[in-house]
């Protein structure tokens, strides 16, 4: 699955970048570069997506469907 999501990056004023997106509450990152900072938030991203769909999963009944959607 792809999406396109926003990444808002300001200067951390201890130095480096720091990267929020505001569509995935919880989800930041950081680093030196800005570079960094988007790749330290894609993987954040990554987390909480896997950690909601574990969740979601956790109790389903046997007969639950799973499947795939698209947006965009």
């Amino acid at each position: 699955m792809k999406a396109e999501f926003t990444a808002i990056v300001e200067s951390a004023p201890e130095g480096g970048f720091w990267a929020v997106c505001p569509e995935i509450p919880g989800a930041n990152g950081q680093g030196e570069s800005i570079e960094e900072a988007k790749l330290s938030l894609q993987a954040a991203v990554q987390l909480i997506f896997e950690d909601r769909l574990a969740d979601a999963r956790r109790g389903l009944s046997d007969d639950a469907i799973e499947s795939v959607i698209a947006i965009g």
